[in-house]
C-alpha cells in the first residue's frame, strides 16, 4: 500500500518547487474545466531529448527499462549541481525545466483515445520511471536525515510526482470522457506504482477519484476504483474522525468502495474491486460473496486469483469453506467449476500438507510424495461428517480431487489396518476413491479399485464389526443425552453408511462372499435400533445381492418381510428380545392391529397407556419404513408376488386407515408405491389421494400431489383414455388448479406446479384452462418470492411450446385470454408491487408460438438435397395466423377495453407471416385485419402501424402463395421481431416476380410525433432481390 509523507522539509521549498494548484473549493465551483495548453516557448535541447525518449517509449514496451535509465540520467543532470564548468554555448537546465517538460508530455496523453495502444504504453512508461526515480532517490537518503526531519525527506522525484498530479487533478472533471479516462488512468497507475504519496495529495486524490466512481462511463469508474483500492488500505480511523465538512466525500472510503462492489452494474468494476481491495476481516465477507456474482468472469476471478492469494484456507470459517465449495463446484459456468476444482485439489491440499516451505533464498520447497494425512485433514476441514451425506458437497469435491491428482490415486493404500481403525474422514476417503474408480470407463481405474478395495467377504467382516459397534452405542445411549456419547454415535452411523455405499458397488458373482453378505444384511435388517438411513442402504445392498431376475426379486421380498416381522416382535415385547419363530408376520400384525390405547387393562396408569400408544406408533413406523424401502427397489407386478399382496393387506391398508397422522402419511407413501406396481390398484385408490389433498395439511398435500403425478406418469391411461372416469378426471385437474393458487403455502404451490409441468410435457394432461393458468401464474407478482415455481415455469414454457406443434397451437389458442388477464392484473397492482410489462408478455407469447423455433419440423417441410444435405422448406405459418385471428376477434369485440385492444394489436406487429400457409387462413385473417382497420379498432398511431404492417405482410404472402421454393436449412432467417416490426420470410420464386419496395411501404403518417418506417429486415431482403435481378 502506498504510504503518506506527513511533512516536508520546509514550506518555502515546497512552494518554490511546485506549480500552483486549485483548491478544493475552487474545483467544486468550476463546472466546465477545459484543457489549457500552456505557452511552450522555444524548442530546447532538453525538450528534444525528452520527446525522443517518449517517442521511443510509445512504440514498444520492450525497451522501457533502457529508456527509463536514460531519462533518469537526464533528470540527474538537471537536478544535481554540475561537477565541471558548463561549456560555452551549452544550455543549462534546472529541475523545474525537467518537470515542466515531463508534465508537457503527460498533457499530450490526455487526448489519446482508449483504443490507442500507445496511450497505455506511455502510462506504463511514466509509472515505471517515477517508481525507478523514487527508488534511486530513496537510496541516497541516509537514516540521519530521516531522523532529523521525522519523516521521509522531499526529493526531486517526489516534487516531480506532485507536479504531475497537480496537473492531472484538473483534468479529472473534464467534459471529455477521453480526457477523464486518461487522467484517471494515469493517476491510478501512479498511485499503484509508488510506495508513498504526499499527505496533501493523498486527500486530494482520494476526493477526486471518489467523484469518478460515480462517472457515467464504466471505463472511467474502473480506473478510479483501481486507484482507490490502493488508497483504501491507508485510511485509518483518524481520517474518518477528523473529516470536516469539506472532506465529507473523502470520509468512509472503504465503505463507499464496498457499496460499489455490491451495487455497480458494470462487471468490470466489481471484478477490479474484488482484486484490488485490501484483504481485511472487514472486507473479506464482501469479497467472498462475489462467489454469487452475476458475471461468470468475476466468479472465476474469485476462485482463481483472490482465494489462492488469500493464504491458508483454514483461516476461513467452516461454514464459509462449505459455501465456497458448494457455490463453485455447482456453478453453471464450466470455467468457474474448473477454477474451484483447481483451488481444492492444488491449493487447499497444499495448505494441509504444508508443502509451501520457503528457504533462506526465497525458493519454495515442495514435498515429492503425496501425503494421505493431508487429505484426511482436508476432509476434516470441510466437515465431511455433515457435507459427506447425500446431496452434500464433499462427494463432488473428492471426485474433482481424484481426477485432478492422479499421483494420489497411485499413492493411496487401503490395507487391513486401515479398515480396523476407521474414522469419518478415512472411510469417506475410501468411499470417494471407490466411487470415482467405478464411475470411470477406463480399465486403469477399474484395476485400481479391484486392487485397493477389499473383496466382498472381507468387507462383510468389517461391516459386521462396525454394526456391532453402532448397536452397542445406540443401546448404551438409549435414554441418555450426553454430548460426547451422541457425537460418537453420529460418527459410527456415518462410518456404517459409507461402508454400505461401498457395498452397493461391489460385484457379487463370488458365491462365498454373496452368502456372507446376504446373511449379514438379513441380520442387520432385523435390528430394531438401526437408524432409517442405514436401514434404507441395507435394503438397497440386499437388492443387489439377491440379483435382478424375478426369482431374486421374490427372494428379496421374502427376506425383507421376515425382517419386518422380527423388527415388530423386537419392539413389541417388553424387556429382552424374544425369538418366536412360530409367529408369522400376519399373526404379529393382526395382534397389533387389534390393540388400541382404549383397551387398557384395569389399573394401568395414564403414563403406561401413553407409553404403550407411542410404542405402537414406533412399531408401525419402523415396519412401514422397511416396507417403503423394499417397494422402492421392486419393478415386477404386484399381483404376481404373494409376499407383496400379504404386505399390502396386513400392513399398508391398516396404516392408511390409522387415526395417527404419522402412520397414515407413511402408509400413503407405501400405498402409492404399490399403485405404481399395479394399474388396477392405482385405479381403485386414486380417490384416496384426491381426498388426502382436499382434507390434509400442507405436508400431506405435497405427498398426495407427488403420488398422483407418479401414478399418472406410470399409468397415463387412467386419466387420458376414453374409458377414464370423467368425475375423477375433473377432480384431479381441480387439484392441480387449486394447488397452483395456493399462494400462502409455497411448498404446495411449487409441488403442484412442478408436477403439472411434468404431466403436460409428457402429454398425460392436455387442458387449455390449466395451460392458461400456468402462464398467468408465471407472470403473477404473487409468485415472485416462490423461486421453485418461477424456475420450473421458466424451463417448462419454452420447452413445452417448442417441442411439439400441438403444444404450440394450444398456446396460441389461450394467448388472447392470457393477455386479457395480464392487462387486468397490471391495472390492479398496488403501489409496492411490481410485475413484468404487458408488452414483454406479448413478446414472449409470440416467441412461444413461432413455428420457426419448433425442434422437430413437419415431415413435409424436411427433405434431402441431391448431395445429401438436409433441406427445409418455408416454415408453415398457420400457428401465427391462428393467433392473429384469435387476437383480432377479441379486439373487434365491443366488450374489449382500450388497454386490451392496445396490448392485443401490439402483438400483431410481431407475428411471422409466410406464404407457406393455407390460403384459406391467409384470406380469413386478411379480412379480419381489413375489418379492424375499417372499424378503427386501433386508437393510437403504434396500433394503426401494427395493423397496416400485418395487412401488407398478408397481402404479400397471398400474392406469393404456391410459389414457394425449398431453401437450405442453414440459410433460414433467424426469428425476427426484436425490433418490433413484422418480418416476412424471403421466398425464392422461379420467375423473378417480386413486389416492388414501394408496394409494401407503409403510407407515411405522423401522429403525435410518431413516424412510420419500413421494416428494416424486409428492406434489406428486397434490396438483395433487386441486386440479383
Amino acid at each position: 500500500m502506498p504510504g503518506r509523507i506527513s511533512t516536508r522539509e520546509s514550506t518555502a521549498s515546497r512552494v518554490s518547487h511546485k506549480v500552483s494548484t486549485q483548491t478544493l473549493a475552487s474545483r467544486k465551483s468550476t463546472t466546465a474545466p477545459s484543457i489549457i495548453v500552456p505557452d511552450e516557448g522555444p524548442t530546447s535541447t532538453l525538450r528534444t531529448q525528452i520527446c525522443n525518449v517518449f517517442s521511443d517509449a510509445q512504440k514498444s514496451a520492450a525497451g522501457h527499462r533502457k529508456l527509463v535509465v536514460g531519462l533518469r540520467k537526464i533528470q540527474e543532470a538537471c537536478c544535481c549541481e554540475p561537477t565541471r564548468p558548463v561549456k560555452p554555448g551549452r544550455q543549462d537546465f534546472d529541475e523545474d525545466d525537467f518537470n515542466v517538460e515531463i508534465a508537457r508530455c503527460a498533457i499530450r496523453l490526455m487526448g489519446v483515445k482508449r483504443s490507442e495502444a500507445v496511450g497505455d504504453r506511455i502510462v506504463r512508461f511514466l509509472g515505471f520511471f517515477l517508481r525507478h526515480a523514487s527508488e534511486k532517490d530513496a537510496a541516497l537518503i541516509t537514516e540521519s536525515e530521516i531522523n532529523d526531519t521525522h519523516s521521509f525527506p522531499e526529493t526531486a522525484s517526489t516534487r516531480l510526482t506532485c507536479h504531475i498530479l497537480s496537473i492531472l487533478l484538473q483534468f479529472l472533471a473534464s467534459k471529455e470522457k477521453t480526457v477523464r479516462y486518461r487522467a484517471t488512468q494515469l493517476v491510478a497507475h501512479i498511485i499503484n506504482s509508488l510506495d508513498s504519496i504526499d499527505d496533501e495529495y493523498f486527500h486530494l486524490l482520494k476526493i477526486g477519484l471518489l467523484k469518478r466512481i460515480r462517472d457515467k462511463e464504466p471505463m472511467i469508474r474502473v480506473q478510479a476504483v483501481l486507484g482507490l483500492g490502493r488508497l483504501a488500505g491507508n485510511e485509518d480511523d483518524g481520517d474518518r474522525d477528523n473529516a470536516d465538512s469539506d472532506d465529507d466525500d473523502a470520509s468512509g472510503l472503504l465503505e463507499k468502495l464496498l457499496e460499489v462492489l455490491q451495487n455497480d452494474p458494470s462487471a468490470d468494476i466489481r471484478r477490479s474491486l474484488l482484486l484490488n481491495l485490501p484483504l481485511t476481516p472487514g472486507t473479506l465477507p464482501y469479497l467472498l460473496e462475489r462467489a454469487r456474482d452475476l458475471d461468470p468472469a468475476t466468479r472465476r476471478a474469485l476462485y482463481s486469483r483472490l482465494l489462492p492469494a488469500l493464504g491458508d484456507f483454514r483461516h476461513l470459517s467452516l461454514s464459509m469453506r462449505e459455501k465456497l465449495l458448494r457455490w463453485g463446484l455447482r456453478d453453471r459456468d464450466e470455467n468457474v467449476r474448473k477454477a474451484t476444482a483447481r483451488l481444492f485439489h492444488d491449493r487447499w491440499i497444499e495448505d494441509c500438507a504444508g508443502l509451501r516451505v520457503v528457504d533462506e533464498n526465497g525458493v519454495t520447497d515442495e514435498a515429492v510424495a503425496p501425503s494421505i494425512d493431508s487429505v484426511l485433514e482436508l476432509l476434516e476441514r470441510i466437515d465431511v461428517l455433515n457435507s459427506g451425506v447425500e446431496d452434500g458437497i464433499a462427494s463432488e469435491a473428492m471426485e474433482k480431487f481424484w481426477s485432478g491428482r492422479p499421483d494420489y490415486q497411485d499413492t493411496v493404500s487401503f490395507q487391513d489396518p486401515f479398515w480396523h481403525h476407521l474414522t469419518p474422514e478415512s472411510v469417506f476417503l475410501a468411499r470417494s476413491f471407490n466411487d470415482y474408480c467405478r464411475q470411470q470407463s477406463d480399465r486403469k481405474c477399474e484395476n485400481l479399485a479391484e486392487e485397493k478395495m477389499p473383496e466382498v467377504t472381507k468387507l462383510a467382516f468389517f461391516l459386521q464389526k462396525y454394526i456391532n459397534n453402532l448397536v452397542e452405542c445406540l443401546r448404551r445411549n438409549h435414554g441418555r443425552f450426553e454430548a460426547e456419547e451422541e457425537e460418537d454415535t453420529v460418527e459410527q452411523e456415518f462410518i456404517m453408511e459409507q461402508l454400505l455405499h461401498i457395498a452397493k458397488t461391489l460385484d457379487y458373482s463370488d458365491e462365498v462372499g454373496r452368502r456372507k453378505m446376504f446373511a449379514l444384511l438379513r441380520e442387520t435388517l432385523a435390528i430394531a435400533e438401526l437408524p432409517d438411513e442405514i436401514t434404507k442402504l441395507s435394503v438397497d445392498v440386499l437388492r443387489n445381492v439377491c440379483g435382478v431376475e424375478a426369482a431374486g426379486e421374490r427372494e428379496f421380498c421374502s427376506v425383507v418381510l421376515e425382517a419386518v416381522a422380527e423388527v415388530h416382535d423386537a419392539i413389541a415385547v417388553d424387556g429382552p428380545v424374544a425369538d418366536n419363530e412360530d409367529e408369522s408376520f400376519h399373526s404379529a400384525h393382526s395382534e397389533i392391529s387389534d390393540r388400541t390405547p382404549t383397551k387398557a387393562k384395569v389399573g394401568q396408569s395414564a403414563e403406561e397407556d401413553e407409553a404403550k400408544a407411542i410404542k405402537e406408533i414406533m412399531i408401525n413406523m419402523k415396519c412401514l419404513h422397511i416396507a417403503q424401502c423394499m417397494l422402492q427397489n421392486i419393478e415386477g407386478n404386484l399381483q404376481q408376488n404373494v409376499h407383496l399382496v400379504t404386505m399390502l393387506n396386513n400392513l399398508v391398508v391398516p396404516a392408511v386407515k390409522s387415526h395417527e397422522a404419522p402412520i397414515r402419511e407413511r402408509g400413503l407413501l407405501c400405498l402409492g408405491l404399490c399403485c405404481l406396481l399395479d394399474k388396477t390398484l392405482a385405479d381403485e385408490n386414486l380417490s384416496i389421494f384426491v381426498h388426502c389433498f382436499t382434507r390434509g395439511h400442507d405436508a400431506l398435500q405435497v405427498t398426495a400431489i407427488h403420488t398422483l403425478a407418479d401414478i399418472l406418469t406410470t399409468h397415463p391411461s387412467l386419466i387420458s383414455s376414453a374409458t377414464a372416469d370423467a368425475g375423477l378426471q375433473k377432480s384431479i385437474l381441480k387439484i392441480f388448479a387449486k394447488g397452483m393458487k395456493a399462494e400462502h403455502t409455497p411448498d404446495v404451490q411449487a409441488a403442484a406446479t412442478t408436477a403439472l409441468c411434468k404431466l403436460m410435457l409428457t402429454s398425460v394432461i392436455q387442458d387449455d384452462d390449466l395451460l392458461k393458468q400456468i402462464v398467468i401464474c408465471y407472470f403473477d407478482p404473487a409468485t415472485k418470492d416462490n423461486a421453485g415455481v418461477r424456475q420450473a415455469l421458466s424451463y417448462f414454457l419454452p420447452v413445452y411450446c417448442h417441442s411439439r406443434r400441438e403444444n404450440m397451437e394450444r398456446m396460441a389458442s389461450v394467448a388472447g385470454g392470457v393477455m386479457h388477464s395480464i392487462v387486468d392484473m397490471s391495472e390492479e397492482l398496488e403501489e409496492e408491487e411490481e410485475m413484468v410489462g404487458v408488452s414483454t408478455v406479448g413478446n414472449m407469447l409470440v416467441d412461444w408460438t413461432d413455428a420457426r423455433k419448433l425442434v422437430l419440423q413437419d415431415e413435409a417441410s424436411i427433405s434431402c438435397h441431391e448431395a445429401g444435405k438436409k433441406e427445409v422448406k418455408a416454415v408453415n405459418g398457420d400457428i401465427h395466423l391462428d393467433l392473429a385471428e384469435s387476437l383480432l376477434e377479441r379486439a373487434i369485440n365491443h366488450g374489449c377495453s382500450k388497454e386490451d385492444k392496445k396490448a392485443l394489436i401490439a402483438m400483431l406487429g410481431k407475428l411471422h407471416i409466410t406464404a407457406n400457409s393455407k390460403t384459406e387462413k391467409l384470406q380469413s385473417t386478411t379480412e379480419l385485419v381489413a375489418e379492424a382497420i375499417n372499424n378503427k379498432v386501433a386508437l393510437d398511431a403504434p396500433s394503426r402501424n401494427a395493423l397496416n404492417r400485418l395487412h401488407s405482410a398478408l397481402s404479400k404472402a397471398l400474392g406469393e402463395a404456391g410459389k414457394v421454393k425449398p431453401i437450405l436449412e442453414d440459410t433460414l432467417a433467424p426469428a425476427g421481431g426484436d425490433d418490433g416490426l413484422t418480418t416476412v420470410e424471403e421466398l425464392g420464386v422461379e420467375e423473378s416476380v417480386m413486389a416492388n419496395e414501394e408496394d409494401i411501404r407503409m403510407e407515411g403518417a405522423e401522429d403525435e410525433g410518431v413516424t412510420e418506417v419500413q421494416d428494416s429486415l424486409l428492406e434489406e431482403l428486397l434490396g438483395d432481390e433487386d441486386e440479383d435481378s
